[in-house]
């Protein structure tokens, strides 16, 4: 049993260490063949989400769109687009969704600040009915000398 145990704990700290490494699922088939234009596809793949992945840039999920993806903005770095200019192309394609950061403009912007929007909302209910509940007043019914003997004697046992 404690071997078993031991060879769970080996192959998953193994494939902890490893998991860097393996992330990547560029093929050796899509590598540009000059390491500059190679440098800046791998720039722009970085701030591509995979469609099909969603937690994943393009250049470590294994989806066929994924491989699409990286293959059209390597062709568009052939091309001598800017990667601005191949940004904006696999944005009008694709929509914005496909950017790992959204900007922060537009449409978007509502979503960027409804955030801190609905905390101040939040903090300010919270700090208003605080300050209500400290200002009460105490109950109007006190216990008659009957009634705090009779829980005495509960409370004792």
């Amino acid at each position: 049993m404690r071997k078993l145990l031991l060879a769970t704990v080996v192959a998953l700290f193994g494939a902890a260490a490893l998991a860097p490494h393996a992330a990547r699922a560029v093929n050796p088939d899509e590598v540009l063949a000059d390491p500059g234009l190679e440098s800046r596809a791998r720039e722009i793949s970085a701030g591509l989400r995979c469609v099909v992945c969603r937690g994943e840039n393009i250049d470590e999920s294994n989806a066929g769109i994924a491989r699409d993806l990286r293959l059209l903005v390597r062709e568009r770095v052939l091309e001598g687009d800017s990667n601005d200019e191949v940004l904006d192309f696999v944005v009008e394609r694709y929509g914005e969704y496909v950017l790992m950061k959204p900007t922060t403009g537009g449409a978007n912007l509502l979503l960027w600040g409804a955030g801190p929007v609905l905390f101040l909302l939040a903090a300010g209910g919270a700090a208003l009915y605080l300050r209500r509940r400290a200002a009460a007043p105490e109950p109007a019914v006190a216990l008659s000398d009957e009634e705090k003997t009779r829980l005495d004697e509960l409370m004792r046992g």
